[in-house]
């Protein structure tokens, strides 16, 4: 196989892993049925005024509304030491700073990367750092991602609002890299599954645990 062909079915099979990343992710994608929906484009998410990566070629949004208090959605997102209890693609996660989550906590996680045609199994080492956050409102980090061959550079903002039935929780997030750069749709494709994975998740733990019933 020549070099260049060799090169993109590597950048190829990597990108169609499960990447799950600080600001950088991209999981299986959300379960049939799952109440999660992709907006339609507006004006970027932000927290504390400061958003995703503006220049990114590769970018998705996602949303969905949880039955469950605010507190508890909260609590699921930002204990992310316990993210591997509801995250099925999350396989280890340690906060890499002490006490209440906050900006400049920093987090890192890991998430595995099954064996293909172009490389063995290995994972995926993803290093967060929380840039803003207001409680119970919104968060905002960055951090790559970086396996074997494979760098992610991401921006991930999330937005939490207490609505009628529960909670709108919103996501966006951006990804640079030469890997993704090299071919932005099915990059796109891939992260805005990750997207819609990761708040299924999130809405299936949190829901479970309160019951699917907000306190009246």
């Amino acid at each position: 196989m020549p070099r260049a062909r060799a090169a993109r079915a590597r950048t190829a099979a990597l990108l169609t892993v499960p990447l799950v990343a600080a600001g950088v992710l991209a999981t299986a994608a959300a379960p049939a049925g799952a109440a999660t929906t992709t907006p339609r484009p507006g004006a970027p998410l932000t927290c504390q005024g400061k958003g995703v990566d503006a220049e990114a070629l590769v970018r998705a949004r996602a949303e969905t509304v949880i039955d469950a208090p605010l507190s508890a959605v909260w609590k699921l997102q930002t204990d992310v030491e316990r993210w591997p209890a509801w995250q099925a693609h999350v396989t280890g996660a340690d906060r890499l700073d002490h006490g209440p989550f906050r900006p400049g906590s920093a987090f890192r996680w890991t998430t595995p990367v099954p064996p293909n045609p172009a490389t063995p199994a290995t994972s995926l080492d993803i290093t967060s750092t929380v840039k803003q956050l207001k409680p119970n409102s919104c968060i905002r980090w960055t951090g790559p991602a970086v396996g074997e061959g494979l760098r992610i550079d991401g921006v991930h903002v999330w937005s939490f609002t207490k609505v009628r039935g529960g909670v709108l929780v919103r996501t966006e997030e951006t990804h640079t890299g030469e890997q993704v750069d090299a071919n932005v749709p099915f990059a796109t494709e891939i992260l805005q599954q990750g997207l819609d994975g990761w708040l299924a998740d999130l809405k299936t733990a949190a829901e479970a645990r309160s019951g699917g019933h907000r306190p009246c």
